[in-house]
């Protein structure tokens, strides 16, 4: 797609889609909000849909589907086995990533955990550009251990710098040298960074990361669940990368990579995953798994509707104008606040617009989760439920000590082809005036704390009644509007 032009109005995203089938939106009243969200213990995944107005928790697995996703749901094949569908997803997986050999699972979880168990081994170091929350769960549930090898501009909030999820390739061979390139189960490499705010990876340090790896016999597994961002990245901003294809993007990728995994909720915006590969040696090592923890070899746990509509969902990541909105979307909001002078960061990234708390309330200490305080004031004046990727999102040491996380991040997804402009601007709306009333928000603290994954289903309170004067501050200035 050409760069659309104006001329009398400054620019902003154009959705190259048409909207045919809607879904009807709730925006209860502030009170109501309220009491949604300390029924909820203070966290959005705990909100049920109908109290939500717009939906920015994630884009896993609520990506809009394309008609021509929904009209190949129709010719599933759902023989158990030797599945024509299995067929056909196979085929696109091979075209598109060049990789012979493809298992199917039921999400990008189940992937992690396949990976983890063939080769993460008690004392296993696995290097990578930042982890994400299930990734580092499963490796240290197999006695392994994450080195977060990123350049330090990578945690800065504000910079220039177009591709902050880049591995920096110094400490890599300083890591390999310090322990050993046998210690290494595999270095990992997210297209892009899901928790420093969906930064993007560039493709030459890809080479240069595959390149080192195989120099010293390390393995390198990509996570392309947030592939599709990162080729719009790379494309818009990677200087030798302009005249290509995002089909050769995407194959230069796959090439620099031995083993690939994706969650198809995000990549293919449908339900599923799976793991590819071109060695034999590693098809079969994991092989046995799936049949063991997700399904028969041709379908792994997946519905053969949803994987028909991966298979097409594949094909459209191809295509510029399904890929670029996501992110103009994001930078659009991204800009937005940044001009009104709220914290976010920047470079905008993939995935959504992430909000600086540890800026935004500054007030509040990291052992009382500003994000997480955020994301529950943020909901309470607006119906958007965002997600805490911050120190909620860790986990307590062995010796039950906070981990404090190198960011507090409200990470506000887009979700791809779901949203307006009109929805977007009442977002960015309600947080210019949370903002400005930020002295208002307080502290969260647990009252139901579990020992992995706690940001999933954990509980907290307010440290104090500030919840309540947030409300009484918002009838004030809104009178009986929502």
């Amino acid at each position: 797609m050409s760069e659309i032009k104006f001329i009398y109005e400054k620019s902003s995203p154009l959705e190259m889609h048409k909207v045919r089938i809607v879904q009807k939106l709730n925006l209860i009243p502030v009170e109501e909000r309220l009491k949604a969200i300390t029924e909820a213990g203070n966290n959005t995944f705990l909100l049920k849909n109908r109290d939500v107005f717009m939906d920015m928790l994630t884009d896993s697995g609520v990506n809009a589907m394309s008609d021509q996703q929904l009209a190949a749901m129709m010719v599933a094949d759902d023989s158990y086995a030797g599945s024509e569908t299995f067929t056909r997803l196979e085929d696109k997986i091979k075209e598109i990533f060049g990789k012979k050999y493809f298992l199917p699972t039921h999400q990008g979880r189940a992937c992690e955990n396949i990976l983890s168990q063939v080769y993460v081994k008690p004392g296993s170091i696995v290097p990578m550009n930042y982890h994400f929350t299930t990734s580092k769960a499963h490796i240290t549930l197999n006695g392994g251990s994450v080195e977060e090898i990123v350049s330090d501009e990578a945690l800065e909030i504000n910079s220039d710098n177009p591709f902050k999820g880049n591995i920096d390739i110094d400490k890599l061979k300083a890591l390999i040298e310090a322990h050993g390139a046998e210690k290494i189960a595999f270095v990992r490499l997210e297209a892009g960074t899901n928790l420093i705010g969906g930064q993007p990876i560039s493709l030459q340090n890809m080479k240069d990361v595959y390149k080192l790896c195989h120099d010293n016999g390390i393995l390198v597994v990509l996570d392309a669940s947030l592939l599709a961002d990162n080729l719009y990245f790379i494309k818009q901003r990677e200087e030798a990368c302009r005249d290509m294809t995002i089909r050769e993007i995407t194959r230069a990728i796959a090439d620099h990579s031995d083993i690939i995994y994706f969650s198809a909720r995000k990549l293919g915006c449908a339900r599923g995953g799976g793991i590819c590969t071109s060695s034999e040696e590693h098809y079969l090592k994991m092989r046995e798994l799936i049949t063991l923890y997700e399904g028969f070899l041709t379908y792994g746990g997946m519905s053969v509707r949803e994987m028909e509509a991966i298979a097409v969902g594949l094909e459209e990541t191809m295509d510029f104008d399904m890929i670029s909105q996501g992110p103009q979307f994001i930078a659009y909001m991204v800009d937005k606040l940044y001009e009104a002078g709220i914290p976010v960061v920047t470079p905008p990234g993939g995935l959504g617009c992430h909000l600086d708390a540890k800026s935004f309330v500054s007030h509040i200490p990291q052992s009382q989760y500003p994000a997480g305080a955020l994301a529950a004031a943020l909901f309470i004046v607006s119906g958007v439920r965002g997600m805490e990727r911050g120190t909620l999102s860790e986990q307590r040491d062995e010796n039950g000590n906070e981990v404090y996380s190198n960011m507090e991040l409200l990470r506000l997804a887009l979700p791809r082809r779901v949203f307006t402009l009109s929805q977007v601007n009442y977002a960015v709306d309600r947080i210019r005036w949370l903002y400005d009333n930020r002295h208002l928000v307080g502290g969260l603290t647990f009252v139901e704390e579990p020992k992995v994954l706690r940001f999933f289903f954990g509980r907290l309170k307010p440290v104090s009644d500030w919840q309540i004067k947030l409300v009484e501050k918002f009838k004030a200035d809104f009178g009986d509007s929502l």
